[in-house]
């Protein structure tokens, strides 16, 4: 999963960046994303597994 965030943050970044946003901007932008697909996961793997059990 780790993976898959750091891809989102990488294109958000881009994106951020073919936006001509600054530097840092784009960062937070991809930091933003990476943090969201984290958070996602984890919500998903918690459902999950308060289903199955």
């Amino acid at each position: 999963m780790i993976v898959v965030a750091l891809l989102a943050a990488a294109g958000a970044g881009k994106l951020a960046r073919m936006d001509n946003a600054s530097y840092p901007a784009a960062l937070t932008c991809a930091g933003a994303a990476f943090g969201a697909v984290i958070t996602l996961a984890a919500v998903v793997a918690g459902t999950l597994a308060a289903l199955l059990t």
